[in-house]
């Protein structure tokens, strides 16, 4: 009776709530000393009050006990609006002793969505959990990951793409769908016509056909392995598990949930359980006089892993102006990160993430976000801009764990309120972090870790963000320098700064199977203010290219142009990007200098692109794989630590205007067995790829892109 008592009141608070949707994941944990299993459960849902007393329910199977929940912090609000009340959105954490790995079902339903055509006002949310041993892996599923903010808008005469966060922790392929079981999965189970939900890559479509007003959606994530797979449990049960797309190709007017199988007069999926003559995927739920726990007897679920809700309100307004984002749809600006990043934390660090946006003819009022608890954010509305930078310190229970967080930003033209694109990260939390010393001069940045700070490293197993640059180390330290344009460093600004960014990453042995150390990033950066006396310039020109690589210490190469074939005159820096005629001939110069004696150049591969990026797709080959393609090229010098060569000017065909030059370099040690003392290698040859070295013997480094131009 008490338990009744409690979901009564609860369905009484919730009535008068108004809800917004909500979402659940769930992270395996371990096992108790008892065999028992933990698992980590965390939900969100919205509602237009401050109301903190979620409660999801046993609905079949074990659902085991709860050990501590968090509850009610709420991650965010926003004031009502026209067409639109207020929302506040919490987050509950919760931790369960599960004692058996069969799954089982959750579920959570009430009353009222806030209103909406086509929606019965009732609300339904379902997760179905399978805590059992995966072949592939040896561990227990993970759930999806993903949040949203509880109300998007969309103009009603744009056609709108709203990318939905459909992360798996374990890789596995996420599926998004409609629920079509009434009173379980979802209320009213609509399917908007207006709308175009792709279920390969969760993304929403808003089509300007569709009528203004609140519409809600009550989705379903579900994971699928990338190969077939078997399911283990204690009980002796193991259900075998396949990829979407071997079993979607059998054309049945059924819903795509339910398998039917021609070899066997019993789906794989129904098993018998010695504890029950009910299969645990056959789920019956009893008569109740509330309407929105009516009787219902559904058919076995899907082929999927796991099973969890997305529900939320997208709300439709007047037209637009212009549909073009930044004019009056806000548009995120840089640093903002892109939509699907995964940006890496540990326990106790605070991270920081900036966000940026801007629209013309509209004024920015807020950013509004969607994450883990304790999240924090910061904004600075101002005028046509916005910056918000969001917070958050990850706590030990979770560790392991990939948090998403979503931002949309929102601006006001008059009584009229436009969002921008909704964009989503994911936090992976566990990395080891590390104390780093950075020097930052005019060309190059040089990073110290100190080895104590970060016990158990294996400093042969770091690198910084570009897999091509590892790192040198002595007895106390890991050093590395770059310069600020080569191994993957990214540059950021604001209005008064140029950051340089990189960081140190560790990458595992591939000779082993296991690893007992924790993955490490570090981030690091330079910082140079765009006024003022500053002590250099940033030009178009290239500066020297510096690496530091184990077994090689730090080198560079300098790629420069020169103003004729003796090479006694350089092109002086200031005059980038300078003017040749065509057909006229270009003269150009790679030096490597090294700390080691006895040390070759080689040059494997030069092309010309319109952009400064070597693996754009319109380019012209110089040299492949160490031999001449062009047919003007001249080699004038060719010795240990010197390439001089020339070539007759071109131009791109089109509106490509400027030309720029990257050569991929090698340095190697004299001698035989390197790419180095290969030379050229024919076009039926394997071309040098760009790879990781045996550390037995370092003979020679990775190979580096350098670049010159326009």
């Amino acid at each position: 009776m008490m338990h009744i008592f409690v979901f009564l009141l609860l369905v009484s608070s919730a009535s008068a709530s108004h809800y917004f949707g909500g979402t659940l994941a769930f992270t395996p944990k371990g096992t108790n000393p008892d065999g028992s299993l933990r698992v980590n459960i965390r939900y969100k849902e919205a509602y237009s009050v401050f109301y903190n007393a979620h409660v999801w329910y046993c609905y079949s199977g074990n659902c085991g006990s709860i050990n501590n929940t968090v509850n009610g912090q709420w991650v965010d609000y926003s004031p009502s609006s026209p067409n639109l009340p207020n929302w506040y959105q919490m987050e509950t954490f919760q931790t369960r002793t599960i004692p058996t790995d069969s799954p089982f079902e959750m579920r959570e339903a009430s009353c009222c969505w806030i209103y909406a055509p086509n929606n019965n006002a009732q609300w339904n949310l379902f997760a179905h959990i399978d805590l059992g041993t995966r072949s592939d892996t040896g561990k227990p599923n993970s759930s999806p990951v993903t949040t949203i903010l509880p109300a998007i808008r969309v103009p009603q005469n744009c056609q709108r793409e709203l990318k939905l966060l459909a992360h798996d922790p374990d890789a596995d392929v996420v599926r998004c769908r409609y629920g079509i079981l009434p009173n379980i999965e979802c209320g009213t189970c609509y399917q908007h016509p207006d709308f175009f939900l792709d279920e390969n890559s969760c993304t929403l479509t808003h089509f300007p056909t569709a009528i203004t007003g609140t519409h809600v959606f009550e989705l379903v994530l579900e994971d699928y392995p990338e190969q077939s797979i078997g399911v283990s449990h204690r009980d002796g049960t193991q259900l075998p598990r396949y990829p979407w797309t071997s079993y979607s190709q059998t054309t049945t007017s059924s819903p795509w949930q339910w398998f039917t199988s021609t070899t066997t007069s019993t789906p794989w999926q129904w098993f018998t359980s010695t504890t029950t003559s009910t299969p645990w995927q056959w789920f019956t739920s009893t008569t109740t006089s509330m309407p929105w726990l009516a009787t219902t007897t559904i058919s076995p679920p899907s082929n999927a892993l796991s099973s969890i809700p997305l529900q939320f309100i997208v709300q439709v307004d007047q037209s637009v102006p212009s549909c073009a984002d930044g004019e009056y749809l806000p548009m995120f600006q840089s640093p903002t990160p892109e939509h699907g990043k995964i940006i890496y934390a540990a326990v106790n660090y605070e991270l920081a993430i900036k966000v940026k946006a801007a629209a013309r003819f509209s004024t920015l009022t807020n950013i509004f976000i969607s994450g883990p608890l304790n999240i924090t954010k910061v904004v600075n509305a101002n005028g046509n801009t916005a910056e918000a930078v969001i917070k958050w310190t990850p706590g030990s229970d979770g560790f392991g764990e990939h948090f998403p967080v979503c931002f949309v930003a929102e601006s006001v033209l008059g009584s009229s309120f436009y969002n921008s694109e909704m964009r989503c990260v994911v936090i992976v939390v566990g990395h080891t972090t590390g104390e780093a010393t950075v020097s930052c001069n005019e060309m190059t940045m040089t990073v110290e870790i100190e080895k104590a700070s970060i016990p158990g490293l294996n400093d042969g197993f770091v690198r910084l963000k570009d897999p091509l640059c590892t790192l040198m180390s002595n007895s106390t330290h890991i050093i590395g320098t770059m310069s600020l344009n080569t191994c993957g460093t990214e540059i950021e600004e604001d209005d008064e700064s140029i950051i340089f960014k990189n960081e140190i990453v560790s990458f595992e042995n591939t000779s082993t199977i296991i690893t007992r150390t924790s993955e490490l990033n570090i981030g690091f950066s330079c910082k140079y203010p765009k006024k003022g006396k500053a002590s250099f310039s940033f030009t178009v020109h290239k500066p020297p290219y510096v690496f530091t690589e184990n077994g090689f210490g730090t080198f560079a190469y300098q790629f420069e142009l020169f103003t004729d074939r003796l090479f006694n005159s350089m092109v002086d820096p200031s005059a980038y990007p300078p003017q040749v005629n065509l057909g006229e001939m270009i003269y150009m110069q790679i030096a490597a200098t090294s700390p080691i004696l006895n040390t070759v150049l080689y040059v494997d591969s030069c092309r010309a692109t319109p952009y400064d990026d070597p693996n754009y797709p319109v380019f012209y080959s110089i040299i492949e794989n160490g031999c001449i393609v062009d047919n003007t090229v001249v080699v004038y010098e060719n010795n240990n630590t010197m390439y001089k060569f020339g070539m007759e000017a071109f131009k791109f065909i089109g509106l490509h205007e400027r030309v720029y030059i990257t050569c991929s370099v090698i340095l190697c040690e004299a001698g035989n067995h390197t790419r180095c003392s290969q030379g050229c290698v024919n076009g039926t040859a394997t071309p040098a790829p760009h790879y990781r070295r045996r550390r037995a013997a370092i003979t020679e480094t990775s190979s580096h892109f350098i670049s010159q131009g326009p």
